[in-house]
C-alpha cells in the first residue's frame, strides 16, 4: 500500500510567522484566493474536489483523523496519535493562507486528504516552507499526494516561497518517491530514523513533463470509464417508441451491448412529465384533474424496468439520462446514492437555452456531479458509442452508426451529429469510438484527445468543434497527439451559437490567429464536413506520402488537368500527367499504376477514371487494386482515385476487415478530381509537419528571472497603482530595464526635459544621435515628424529639441544613439483569454499593419517556432536581401523572439510587450523602442497545478 504521508515540525501558536520579504498583513482564515478551489482527476479517473481549509472544518478533520489506520497516523505524526488535541485541530484549521496554507481534498463532502505547508521564517529561512500531507487509507494509491503537492507548491509560489522542506521517516520510502517522481531535484540528509528533504518548487521542464503525463493518464482513464462501461442504466426509458428514452434503449439493445442494460421508468403522472427532454412545459405541476398515476410497466422492450436507479440490484457504471430538465436533479440524487460512475445527459433545457436559469442549472449539475467523483457528458448530448466488440455500445440517439473501424470522432452538436454519423456510414468510415458532448459542461474534446492518444484501437481523430473550451490546453495536447495520430478538425463559425454560448466561449481569437495556432499544433484544418471525411478516408486507409511528388493517371485529360491544378495549389509537385485515353483497358491501367508504384521518383498517385458506359467500373477497380499490391509496389505510397460521381470505397477497391468494413490498404474514391487532390495535399502538409524536428523549448542564456519578477511586483505595487491593482503601462526606462534582465538591450537613450540635458545626453551617448518625441501619437507617424535623426553636433541637437517640444507639446523627449540601418520589424505579445500569451512578428509600418501581414505563435516558443515565425509574413523576403540589399541577421531575430517569449512565460504578470521598431541588419538587431504593460495574473486554466476546466 502506498503511504501518501509525511510530517511537518510542530510549532507553537505563539511562534512568529516567517519573515517573507514585504509580506502583507495576514489574511482572515476565511479570506483565501478563490482560484485555489479546484476539481481534479485522481489517477483512477475519479473526480476529487480541492479547497483551502477553514475553521468550520474542525469536526471534519477530527472525523478524518479518527478513520486513519495506526500505520498512517504513525507515518504522519511519527507516533500513534490516536486523537488530535483541540489545540492542534484549531491550529490546522485556522490558517492565514500565506505563511500557513492547508488544502483539503473532498469526496461527497467528506475530507479524504489534507495537505499543509508552513513558512520557516521563524527558523531563519524566509524563502522556505515545510510541507506535509496525509491521505485516507482507502484513497491511498489514487495519486492524491502528488496532486496536493502540486497545489501547495502553486500557493506557496504565489506567496513568495521558493523551496519546500519535509521530514520523512526512513521506513517510508514511498513518501520520498512522491517528491522525486514529481520531477523535483531533491537534496537529502539523514538523521537517525528520519530523512530531511529539500527542493526548489519553481516549475522545471521535468516537473511540467511529469504533471502533463499524469494529467494525460488520469483524463484518459476517466474517458475509458465512460466508453467502456460494464453495465448501463437508461433513465427515462419510456414505453412510447416516439420518446427519446425509448430510442436510446432500442439503440443500445440493437448495438449488442455486452453488459446488462437496466431500463428505469418511474411513475409517469401526465403527458407533460413524459414529454421529450427540454420540451416547453415539461415538469410543470400537473392540474388536480390529471394527478392520477399510471402503474409502472414491468418491462420496456422486453427488459425488466425499475422505478429508480436505486432499485437496480446490480452495480451501474453508466447512466444515460433522458428525462425533462426539471427532473434531472432528482435523478442525479438517485445516481449519487447508487454510486454511478459516469453520466450521459441527453436532456436539454440547460445552458444551450441562452437563459440564465438554464445556465445556473447546468453549473449546479456539474458541481454536484464532480463533488461526488463522477464525470458528465452533456447536457444536451447526442450520446456515446464504442464499436469495440468487447463493448459494442451505441448509447446515442443515432439510429445508424458506422461499423467498427479505427477512427475516433468527437462533436458537440447533437442534431448535426446524427447527420454526420449517417454520412460516415455511407462513406464507409469505420469508427472506433464516438462522443457528442452537447453543452460540453464537463467532458470535452480535450478529454477525448487524451483518451485517443493512448487508445490502441484508434489511428485517426475527427473533431467537429463549435467553440474551444480551453484552446491553450487543446493546442498543447494536439501538438503531442499529432506526432503519432492525425487530428482532422472542422471549426464551425460563432454565428451559429446562441449569444449566451458565444459569450461563454473562450474562442475570442480571430480566424487568422486561431488557424495559425492549430497549424502550429499539427492539426489538419478543413472547412466543411465533406472535406473532413475526404481526409478521413485517406488517413484511415492509405499511408502518408513521404514527399510532395505525385503522378496523375487517368482516361480524361480535362479531369487530369483539374487534379493537377488543385495538387499544385496544395503544395504538391506534379511529376507528370498520363492520359491513357477514354478507351483504356483495365490492363493498361494496371500496368501504368504498377509502374508508378515502383517508381522511386513518385511519392503519391492520383487516378482519375471516367467509367465507360458499356463496361462500368468494377474491372478497372480490381485492376487498380491489383496494381497497388504487386510484389514490386511500394507499400508506403498513397493512392487516391476519382471514379467519377462515386464517393466512398467501391467494392473493387475495398480490402474488407472483420464485419466487412474497409481496412488499411483500401483505396478511397472521391466524387471529383479536385477533392482527391486536395485530400492528398493535406496528407503531405501533415506528413511534412511530422517530419519536422519535435519542438523543444530551451531557456536562452543570460536571463535573470528572479530579479525581473521582483521588479515587476514592485512596479505593480508602486505609487500610483490603485489598492485593487489593475494594469499598468511601464515607462520607457522601466521597460528597457526589464528587458535587460532577459538579455535584450534597447539602443541606449536618455530622457531629457531641457536643451542643456539634451546636449549633455548627446555628448554622453556619442554623436550622431536622434531626438524623438515620447508620446505614441508622434512616435507612430510614418512621416517621422516626431523624430530628428542623424544629428551630428550639439547645435543640431538643441535645435531639434526646441522644434519638437514646440511641435509635439511633449515635456519629456528622448535622445538616442543612432543605430545601424536595417529593415524595420515589430514584435508584439498580447494576452488572449483563449491561448494565453500570443506573440506576433511582422515588418513595421502602417502598410503591413493594414494588410495584417503578421505571423502568430503561442508562447512559449521553441527555436524552430521562432525561425518559422520570422518566415511567415508575406513580406519576409525583405529580410533575405531584397533587390541587392544585404540580408538581415535572422538568427539574431530568432534569439530576440525567444528571449521575449521566455520573459512573458516566466512572468505571467507581463500582459503586453511591444518592441517597435526593431531594425534588423546584417550586424544584428537594434531595439529602438519598447513598452511593456503589467497587471494581475490572468485566469488561465492550462497553467499551474492540474485542474478540470
Amino acid at each position: 500500500m502506498t503511504d501518501d504521508t509525511t510530517t511537518a515540525t510542530d510549532a507553537s501558536p505563539s511562534d512568529p510567522p516567517a519573515a517573507v520579504a514585504d509580506q502583507p498583513e495576514p489574511r482572515s482564515p476565511w479570506d483565501y484566493p478563490r482560484h485555489w478551489i479546484a476539481d481534479v482527476l485522481a489517477s483512477d479517473g475519479g473526480v476529487v474536489h480541492l479547497r483551502p481549509i477553514v475553521p468550520d472544518d474542525a469536526d471534519r478533520i477530527v472525523a478524518f483523523h479518527s478513520k486513519l489506520s495506526e500505520r498512517t497516523r504513525y507515518m504522519r505524526y511519527f507516533g500513534p496519535t490516536p486523537t488530535l488535541p483541540p489545540r492542534e485541530v484549531a491550529r490546522m484549521t485556522t490558517v492565514d493562507h500565506q505563511q500557513r496554507v492547508a488544502i483539503v481534498a473532498e469526496l461527497g463532502g467528506e475530507i479524504i486528504a489534507v495537505g499543509i505547508y508552513e513558512g520557516l521564517g521563524f527558523d531563519g529561512k524566509p524563502e522556505s516552507a515545510e510541507v506535509a500531507f496525509v491521505v485516507a487509507d482507502e484513497h491511498q494509491g489514487r495519486g492524491l499526494g502528488p496532486i496536493l503537492l502540486e497545489h501547495l507548491a502553486g500557493a506557496a509560489a504565489e506567496n513568495g516561497f521558493t523551496r519546500f522542506e519535509a521530514e520523512v521517516l526512513s521506513e517510508n520510502p514511498n513518501m520520498v518517491a512522491v517528491f522525486r517522481d514529481a520531477g523535483y531535484q531533491l537534496a537529502r540528509s539523514f538523521d537517525g530514523s528520519t530523512v530531511h528533504v529539500e527542493f526548489l518548487i519553481d516549475p522545471t521542464e521535468a516537473m511540467l513533463s511529469v504533471r502533463n503525463a499524469r494529467e494525460r493518464a488520469s483524463e484518459a482513464r476517466s474517458v475509458a470509464n465512460l466508453l467502456r462501461p460494464t453495465s448501463v442504466a437508461v433513465i427515462g426509458a419510456s414505453t412510447d417508441p416516439n420518446k427519446v428514452g425509448n430510442a436510446l434503449l432500442a439503440n443500445i439493445i440493437a448495438g449488442g451491448f455486452t453488459g446488462p442494460v437496466f431500463p428505469v421508468n418511474g411513475p409517469a403522472r401526465v403527458e407533460d412529465e413524459e414529454s421529450e427532454p427540454g420540451r416547453r412545459g415539461a415538469g410543470r405541476e400537473p392540474t388536480p384533474a390529471r394527478r392520477r398515476t399510471r402503474e409502472r410497466p414491468p418491462s420496456v422492450r422486453g427488459i425488466r424496468a425499475y422505478e429508480t436507479v436505486r432499485d437496480i440490484p446490480d452495480p451501474v457504471d453508466l447512466a444515460v439520462v433522458a428525462v425533462p430538465a426539471a427532473r434531472v436533479d432528482d435523478v442525479l440524487d438517485d445516481c449519487l446514492v447508487k454510486g454511478v460512475r459516469t453520466l450521459v445527459v441527453v436532456s436539454s433545457g440547460f445552458g444551450e437555452s441562452g437563459e440564465e436559469e438554464g445556465l445556473e442549472n447546468e453549473r449546479r449539475l456539474v458541481a454536484q456531479v464532480r463533488e461526488h467523483g463522477m464525470r458528465l457528458v452533456g447536457p444536451n448530448a447526442l450520446g456515446v458509442a464504442n464499436n469495440d466488440p468487447a463493448v459494442a455500445l451505441n448509447a446515442t440517439l443515432a439510429p445508424r452508426i458506422p461499423g467498427a473501424g479505427r477512427v475516433g470522432f468527437f462533436c458537440q452538436s447533437g442534431a448535426l451529429g446524427i447527420a454526420i454519423l449517417d454520412t460516415a456510414a455511407r462513406r464507409q468510415i469505420g469508427l472506433s469510438t464516438f462522443a457528442s458532448a452537447g453543452n460540453r459542461a464537463d467532458v470535452s474534446g480535450n478529454d477525448l484527445l487524451q483518451y485517443w492518444d493512448t487508445d490502441a484501437t484508434t489511428d485517426v481523430i475527427l473533431l467537429y468543434l463549435e467553440s474551444f473550451g480551453n484552446p491553450r490546453k487543446f493546442s498543447r495536447i494536439s501538438r503531442r497527439v499529432s506526432r503519432s495520430k492525425p487530428i482532422i478538425a472542422v471549426k464551425s463559425g460563432r454565428g451559429a451559437m446562441t449569444p449566451v454560448r458565444a459569450a461563454r466561449s473562450a474562442a475570442t481569437l480571430d480566424d487568422q490567429i486561431a488557424r495559425m495556432m492549430l497549424e502550429q499544433a499539427g492539426v489538419i484544418q478543413v472547412d466543411t464536413i465533406p472535406e473532413l471525411f475526404d481526409c478521413a478516408a485517406l488517413f484511415a486507409y492509405q499511408p502518408l506520402p513521404r514527399g510532395p511528388r505525385v503522378r496523375i493517371i487517368g482516361n480524361s485529360s480535362v479531369l487530369g488537368s483539374l487534379a493537377a491544378d488543385t495538387a499544385r495549389n496544395g503544395g504538391l509537385e506534379v511529376v507528370d500527367t498520363i492520359d491513357l485515353g477514354a478507351g483504356a483497358s483495365e490492363e493498361e491501367f494496371e500496368s501504368t499504376v504498377s509502374a508508378a508504384m515502383a517508381d522511386p521518383g513518385v511519392d503519391g498517385i492520383i487516378v482519375v477514371f471516367v467509367p465507360p458506359v458499356a463496361v462500368g467500373a468494377d474491372w478497372h477497380a480490381r485492376a487498380l487494386m491489383a496494381a497497388a499490391n504487386t510484389p514490386d509496389a511500394d507499400g508506403d505510397k498513397p493512392i487516391v482515385t476519382t471514379f467519377l460521381a462515386v464517393d466512398g470505397i467501391p467494392p473493387g477497391l475495398t480490402r474488407p476487415g472483420p464485419g466487412g468494413m474497409p481496412t488499411k490498404g483500401s483505396i478511397p474514391s472521391y466524387g471529383s478530381p479536385e477533392r482527391a487532390a486536395a485530400a492528398l495535399a493535406r496528407a503531405w502538409q501533415y506528413a511534412r509537419w511530422r517530419q519536422r524536428p519535435e519542438s523543444v523549448v530551451h531557456r536562452p542564456e543570460g536571463t535573470d528571472p528572479e530579479t525581473a519578477r521582483m521588479f515587476v511586483r514592485e512596479a505593480m505595487s508602486g505609487e500610483g497603482v490603485p489598492d485593487t491593482p489593475g494594469e499598468r503601462l511601464l515607462g520607457h526606462v522601466e521597460s528597457a530595464k526589464l528587458l535587460r534582465w532577459y538579455g535584450i538591450h534597447v539602443v541606449p537613450f536618455r530622457e531629457v526635459t531641457t536643451m542643456h540635458e539634451a546636449s549633455a545626453a548627446a555628448r554622453e551617448l556619442g554623436l550622431p544621435v536622434a531626438v524623438k518625441a515620447t508620446s505614441d501619437k508622434w512616435r507612430g507617424r510614418l512621416d517621422r515628424e516626431g523624430a530628428r535623426l542623424d544629428l551630428p553636433d550639439a547645435t543640431s541637437v538643441v535645435t531639434a529639441f526646441a522644434e519638437l517640444t514646440e511641435l509635439t507639446g511633449d515635456r519629456v523627449l528622448h535622445v538616442q544613439k543612432m543605430a545601424p540601418k536595417g529593415v524595420g520589424t515589430v514584435i508584439r505579445v498580447r494576452d488572449d483569454p483563449s491561448f494565453g500569451s500570443v506573440i506576433s512578428f511582422g515588418l513595421s509600418g502602417r502598410t503591413f499593419d493594414l494588410l495584417g501581414d503578421h505571423g502568430y505563435r503561442a508562447v512559449p516558443l521553441s527555436e524552430l517556432d521562432a525561425r518559422e515565425l520570422i518566415e511567415e509574413p508575406r513580406s519576409a523576403p525583405l529580410l533575405s536581401g531584397y533587390r541587392g540589399e544585404e540580408p538581415a541577421d535572422k538568427e539574431a531575430l530568432a534569439d530576440l523572439l525567444l528571449r521575449i517569449s521566455t520573459l512573458v512565460d516566466d512572468i505571467p504578470e507581463v500582459r503586453e510587450v511591444v518592441c517597435d521598431p526593431i531594425l534588423a541588419s546584417v550586424d544584428g538587431v537594434a531595439v529602438l523602442n519598447a513598452r511593456i504593460r503589467v497587471g494581475p495574473v490572468p485566469d488561465r486554466r492550462d497553467t499551474g497545478p492540474r485542474r478540470l476546466g
